[in-house]
């Protein structure tokens, strides 16, 4: 963690530092070495020169017209011998008109160093005007030779006389600027690592708050609402910390007046359903005598109040099965709901849900015996009975019931003939008391089937997923470990409620078909066509 924290943040402060600083030394140090190489060459320049152009003005122009060789070497050497220590070279024309040469170096220093751009200048005659009083003029030229630069410079003398070159070696200055463009460097690379000791000073005094900021914000996201920041100083970061600090706040009271909406919401559904239970059964009981004065040879219910009698023996029973299923969910939103596991062969477990609801003719069952799982017989029974009766009932006949190993897993699926599951409606097939079909907003069922089944499989540490088929019809893939001990979510295993849940599912609702009235409600309303076995 700590090197993710580094080389995210921390780092990126470090080499923005380091940029910066490193941008600004470098601009400084090239800005410093450019005015003072022009102000070093300048200097040598202009005293060379200065001392040429004195030198050609004294020793040059006293010579005759055509003089001889050796008065050019005498005043060659003549000229060079000054405190700027440059090499001559003399070129005029003897009385016969042949060029003749004079040399400060012995040769050392020819016309063939002189650059042919800057003897065209030297020998270019000007034309006199308010603007130009003479003819020639001097000029000059840097050039580099072996790797030495030198100073060129020539002029010629005004009415006639000898042209004059200079060759200056710059070499020491050129050292000298080496020297300060080393000193330079040194000084940018000690500004560099200066920096980074700030950048790293910067960084650990901002990312430190940062960081607290972020191990508080994680605790908070780990449910430990009551999570301060201690807020020293006035800046942002401060301010920072104080809005985090409001927002937990805030958030601890939001989440405490929520979580009291739903303790007293469940409450409030649990004393119903309870309360509800006790007219339930008076109202059954008499249902049930209704039920067989209807079904006795004798006929004692008028025909005309046949229809309404059962009506109210139905929606008796649906109210019922309401209830339960509703005290079943608070047990799951409470925590309260616990496993009684018992090892089971899977296929007996299947068969005997199959055959107490008498879908044997409308089910086709494919699973080998022996395979063992460590469940609770009750529940499973439930999700079996919610996933095959909601097959049978918006899907297609017949439904086929497979089973598979898939490592420490256990694998059931039920598939039917049906046309599917809508696209839109997949998502939301285990949400409580979901209609896919706004036209059907009441049914038989009270819509927490399949939620229920889901709820049991999540304690086993399961799994239920809803999906089409390629060949047609809809698949529930219901996923169990094969041991699944004591339940993952149970919350408080030792609440009262917890013995009340555990009897409640072993009683039976009276149906016909014999469905286990915990959770049994198989109408979800998936829009599928209704019409199975």
């Amino acid at each position: 963690m700590a090197g993710l924290r580094f080389t995210s943040l921390r780092l990126r402060l470090v080499v923005v530092f380091g940029l910066v600083a490193l941008t600004a030394a470098v601009s400084a140090s090239g800005i410093a070495y450019w005015l003072n190489r022009e102000a070093v060459l300048t200097r040598t320049q202009d005293a060379v020169l200065g001392d040429f152009q004195q030198a050609m003005q004294t020793r040059a122009s006293t010579l005759r017209r055509h003089p001889t060789q050796g008065e050019l070497q005498r005043a060659a050497g003549q000229m060079a011998n000054s405190s700027q220590r440059f090499s001559v070279l003399l070129i005029a024309e003897d009385e016969n008109g042949r060029a003749v040469r004079g040399n400060s170096d012995l040769d050392t220093f020819t016309l063939a160093d002189v650059p042919r751009s800057l003897q065209k200048a030297v020998n270019k005659e000007q034309k006199i005007s308010s603007n130009n009083e003479y003819a020639y003029h001097l000029y000059w030229q840097r050039t580099v030779q072996d790797d030495t630069p030198y100073l060129v410079g020539g002029a010629k003398v005004i009415g006639g006389g000898p042209t004059g070159y200079m060759l200056k070696s710059l070499e020491p200055e050129a050292k000298d600027l080496n020297s300060l463009a080393w000193s330079l460097g040194i000084a940018t690379g000690l500004a560099l690592i200066g920096s980074a000791l700030l950048a790293q000073a910067a960084a650990t005094t901002v990312l430190k708050p940062v960081h607290r900021l972020g191990i508080a914000a994680r605790r908070l996201g780990e449910g430990k609402l009551d999570t301060r920041l201690r807020v020293s100083g006035t800046d942002e970061l401060a301010d920072l910390s104080r809005t985090f600090n409001r927002t937990a706040e805030a958030l601890e009271k939001r989440v405490a007046d929520m979580s009291a909406r739903d303790e007293a919401s469940r409450r409030f559904v649990a004393d119903m359903s309870h309360e509800l239970r006790t007219p339930l059964t008076a109202i059954t009981a008499v249902t049930e005598v209704l039920e067989e004065e209807l079904d006795a040879e004798t006929g004692s219910v008028d025909p005309m109040i046949e229809p309404a009698v059962r009506l109210v023996v139905s929606e008796t029973r649906r109210l019922n099965t309401l209830v339960e299923n509703l005290m079943e969910v608070t047990r799951f939103d409470a925590g309260t709901a616990r496993l009684v596991s018992d090892t089971v062969d899977i296929a007996d477990q299947i068969t005997a849900c199959i055959d107490a609801r008498a879908w044997l003719d409308a089910v086709e069952l494919d699973a080998r015996r022996g395979i063992m799982a460590h469940v609770d017989p009750r529940r499973l029974d439930v999700i079996l009975a919610n996933l095959i009766g909601n097959a049978l009932k918006h899907g297609g006949s017949p439904v086929c019931v497979r089973v598979r190993e898939e490592g420490a897993d256990l694998v059931i699926e039920v598939q039917d003939h049906g046309p599917g599951i809508p696209e839109d409606v997949l998502p939301h097939v285990f949400d409580r008391f979901y209609k896919a079909s706004a036209s059907r907003p009441r049914s038989e069922g009270s819509g927490l089937g399949l939620s229920i089944a889901l709820e049991n499989a999540h304690i086993h540490g399961g799994e239920i997923t809803a999906s089409n088929s390629p060949k047609g019809g809809a698949v529930f893939a219901l996923r169990l470990p094969r041991d699944a001990g004591e339940p993952k979510d149970a919350g408080n295993a030792g609440s009262g409620d917890t013995g009340r849940a555990d009897r409640s599912g072993s009683d039976h609702d009276g149906d016909s078909d014999g469905n286990s009235n915990i959770g049994a409600d198989t109408d979800i309303d998936t829009g599928r066509t209704e019409g199975g076995a």
